[in-house]
């Protein structure tokens, strides 16, 4: 199998995304009417054909680039399980789909890809804003062409935090409870609803940190991938299984992991 070459698969993840996140504002006004929803676990989990027609686009071009690639897609599932050294495309065609059915600019186009579980590369495209947030492994990342760091805060009463809610009702309410009981601890929280740029203004110091339960690998991949090339630490779910809880995502500047871990989990994090 020929060498992966992060760089290569970056720029193929950003052309890629780019065409998707236009196609993405073309079909919106189109197909997002109240009998174009479907849903998938939750009657708030939404689905539009912006979301399919998306995921169709992204698989035709992975397909015709990189025939041997398999893809791993929040609608369409995956295509295959990877061999040694094979690259797997993880795709969110519309990541933020609850922004996107309201109107609100928020939300984006997700590609990244692995090779033996590791993410090598990716991008997270905004198809209103037009950013680019990217990265290649041992490469750096980037919004648009400038170079990201994550930030520097290590004070935990002044951090902004970001977060994210579960579409089941009951998990909810226990995210809630959790971020009740942390709230006087922190400096201040924002919840966005697109976990994937979620991640990048982790990694552009727009926010100091950021947790969430129940995130996919779609949802992470590629701004995961951001986030840790620019400096933060970045715990995926299956991290902390004991602690934050098996299926917990935490991104945060390198000396505020530590104590936002120690006070999520203090908390009941593992029991959300």
């Amino acid at each position: 199998m020929d060498p992966v070459d992060p760089v290569v698969l970056e720029q193929l993840a950003v052309a890629i995304a780019r065409e998707t996140a236009a196609l993405a504002l073309a079909v919106r006004d189109r197909v997002v009417r109240p009998d174009r929803l479907d849903t998938k676990s939750s009657a708030t989990d939404v689905v539009t054909e912006g979301d399919t027609a998306c995921e169709a686009l992204v698989r035709e071009r992975l397909a015709a680039a990189r025939p041997g690639d398999l893809v791993l897609g929040e609608e369409g599932g995956a295509s295959g399980t990877p061999a040694p050294g094979q690259v797997r495309w993880v795709v969110d065609p519309i990541d933020g789909t609850v922004n996107y059915t309201h109107g609100l600019p928020w939300f984006s186009v997700s590609l990244g890809a692995e090779v033996d579980g590791v993410v090598v590369a990716g991008a997270v495209v905004e198809p209103v804003s037009g950013r680019v947030w990217r990265a290649a492994r041992g490469h750096g990342a980037h919004r648009d062409d400038e170079p990201l760091r994550a930030p520097e805060q290590d004070d935990l009463g002044l951090a902004v935090v970001g977060t994210g809610l579960n579409y089941d009702p009951a998990r909810r309410g226990r995210q809630a409870a959790l971020l009740a009981r942390i709230a006087t601890r922190i400096g201040d929280v924002r919840r966005t609803g697109c976990a994937s740029l979620d991640l990048c203004s982790v990694a552009a110091g727009w926010l100091d940190g950021f947790y969430e339960h129940g995130l996919h690998a779609w949802d992470v991949a590629a701004g995961g991938l951001v986030a840790e090339e620019a400096g933060a630490v970045v715990r995926l779910p299956g991290a902390d299984p004991e602690g934050l809880g098996e299926d917990a995502t935490l991104v945060a500047a390198p000396a505020l992991a530590g104590p936002l871990t120690k006070l999520l989990v203090a908390e009941g994090a593992g029991e959300v």
